[in-house]
């Protein structure tokens, strides 16, 4: 792991504003589009959430999170894939109606980062992060992609063969693709599946040739808020908070680690300023909104990370470019239904991949960090965590239910099981975790997958 700089050495960074033509700015900010449209896009299509509100918010959310950092993190905000379990548990055929009461759960999720950002500012860091040490936020992830792993494979065995073209192509990319090829091989993946799948006639593209070239991004129906007007599930919402909340301790943890891998490439410290509470703050804002108005949670994508390596341009001002372009793309209706009509075989063979790369992040949190399993106490933190997460998803009731009056609350596997880790790693003897503000690195996680090496592993290694 690399440690922060506090400044830039031998970085050649350029200052877009005075030495770039209007020109290179814009094409260096249409280049973080490509970079973070892929995964950005997926999340709405693997959920059943609007693609145009996706995007909007995409762009939206980056725009606030710069706000609030004081203009100075050139970090862009996609759709996060940690909350996919969330979304399939509360609605699992991704019914509309139960979509909006997932993203109430994501809502309040992001309300979280608040309260962390909080105790960073009052406590400090050290303090904060020994009860979200490897050893608990590795399991969660492990079982985020499992518990996901049945969807994949339904999706699959609509068509295998449209399906293993996107997984052959995400594989070819992945290790041996150079440049921007490497970066976005998922956004690959799903190209050459739709078009193989286009060509053998699989895809009724109607509804794109119904869709309007320009329209509003948003419905209210699909928004949280209606919710409320129509009359509310008081046991659903309850459901949905504690299902979706807890997956929130790993996504804090994947913040910091992508907040951490920005300052080493632009060889500035943002944990110290503009500072881990301003992160946080930005971070979750942006997702409670975003959520709020029916779009997938938010979070620092580690792709553009890896455009900045590339381009050694950090200028902030080209990221919040990028983000205007997003707002725009999604007032294109037309867009958006290129994008729904994609078979479920596409879907599948991407979420195949995708959902077993997001449980080895989880193995790899763990390996990175050392997680020192010759102690009984992190066998037994990790083993609870495992068997609750998976074993009461796919129980017969896929949780733990609770009647309160007339109102039905269920606890999930992931729910149960990350609270369950939290508390014995706060009461067990034995932690061995330190946290250090100049290494944050050391959480490990990286829940937005760089798509194959980054641009600073490359260049590590030529070095």
């Amino acid at each position: 792991m690399s440690k922060l700089k506090s400044s830039v050495g031998d970085h050649a960074i350029y200052d877009a504003r005075k030495e770039l033509t209007a020109g290179q700015i814009g094409i260096l900010g249409f280049q973080h589009v490509f970079a973070m449209f892929g995964a950005t896009v997926l999340v709405p299509i693997l959920t059943g959430l609007s693609v145009s509100a996706t995007l909007l918010w995409a762009g939206l959310g980056t725009l606030l999170f710069h706000l609030i950092t004081k203009k100075k993190v050139p970090a862009f905000l996609g759709s996060s894939f940690a909350f996919l379990a969330g979304y399939a548990a509360i609605a699992p055929n991704k019914e509309p109606e139960l979509l909006r009461y997932a993203c109430f759960g994501v809502a309040v999720a992001g309300l979280a980062y608040l309260v962390l950002a909080a105790l960073f500012r009052a406590f400090g860091a050290n303090k904060v992060m020994k009860f979200f040490p490897p050893v608990v936020t590795g399991p969660i992830i492990i079982a985020i992609g499992l518990n996901l792993s049945t969807s994949a494979i339904n999706n699959c065995e609509t068509n295998w063969f449209v399906a293993l073209v996107a997984i052959v192509v995400v594989i070819i990319c992945n290790i041996w693709g150079r440049g921007m090829v490497k970066i976005v091989p998922i956004l690959l993946g799903v190209i050459a599946s739709y078009v193989v799948a286009a060509f053998s006639g699989l895809i009724d593209f109607t509804p794109v040739k119904e869709a309007a070239w320009i329209g509003l991004p948003l419905s209210y129906n699909r928004t949280v808020f209606s919710i409320f007007t129509e009359g509310a599930d008081t046991g659903l919402l309850v459901t949905a908070v504690i299902t979706i909340v807890p997956i929130a301790f790993a996504t804090m943890m994947e913040h910091i680690g992508d907040i951490s891998a920005i300052s080493s490439t632009a060889g500035i410290n943002y944990i110290q300023d503009p500072g881990l509470h301003r992160t946080l703050t930005g971070d979750g804002l942006a997702t409670t909104l975003a959520s709020l108005f029916g779009a997938p949670a938010n979070t620092t994508y580690g792709e553009n990370t890896g455009v900045l390596t590339l381009t050694k341009v950090y200028d902030p001002m080209v990221i919040r470019l990028a983000a205007v372009i997003a707002v725009v793309l999604s007032f294109c209706p037309k867009f958006a239904a290129i994008i729904e009509v994609m078979p479920a075989a596409t879907i599948g063979g991407i979420s195949l991949v995708l959902y077993g790369m997001i449980s080895a992040v989880g193995v790899r949190n763990l390996v990175e960090t050392h997680c020192d399993f010759s102690k009984s106490r992190n066998v037994l933190i990790a083993a609870l965590i495992l068997v609750l997460a998976i074993g009461l998803n796919f129980s017969a009731d896929g949780g733990l239910v609770f009647h309160a009056g007339a109102a039905t609350i269920t606890f999930s596997g992931l729910a149960t099981g990350s609270l369950v880790g939290i508390v014995l790693n706060a009461i067990l003897p034995g932690k061995d975790y330190n946290f250090s503000e100049n290494e944050p690195n050391d959480t490990g996680v990286d829940l937005e997958i760089h798509q194959g090496e980054n641009f600073a592993d490359e260049a590590d290694k030529k070095a």
